[in-house]
């Protein structure tokens, strides 16, 4: 007698993901080349995660602002999940994704409570070479 097949996209592997958080952290690393996106809660752990490679865009595609927009409603889709009803953003990085996740989570029905953006900048560089003595 044959098994009966089970529906795995109906079993949730992350506990984490039954849970209720009314209140998320989004955090985004924008890169030059991937965008990387963490769901955690409000202390800083880490609900879901995703990155443009996780989706499915390979090579310099991974770049692109539609892959970070997947990647965004990807995230989006865990958080409503956990029925999160609002959201921080923290973004670093400076890579292309960093606009179009804001716009997807503008379009989003989270409410966003804050942004930070995190991303270092050089100021005072490094010390300059001594001049050669010849």
């Amino acid at each position: 007698m044959p098994k009966p097949k089970i529906d795995k996209t109906k079993i949730s592997k992350n506990s984490k993901l039954k849970q209720k958080f009314p209140i998320v952290k989004i955090c985004v690393n924008a890169k030059p080349n991937n965008t990387l996106i963490a769901l955690t809660d409000i202390e800083g752990r880490v609900i879901a995660w995703s990155t443009s490679g996780k989706v499915g865009f390979k090579g310099t595609k991974k770049a692109t602002p539609f892959a970070s927009q997947k990647v965004t409603e990807e995230i989006l889709e865990k958080a409503r999940m956990v029925e999160a009803n609002s959201c921080h953003l923290i973004i670093n990085g400076t890579g292309m994704g960093r606009d179009s996740f804001l716009r997807a989570i503008q379009n989003s029905s989270l409410q966003i409570e804050s942004i930070k953006d995190i991303t270092g900048f050089p100021f005072g560089g490094v010390k300059a070479h001594n001049k050669r003595r010849i």
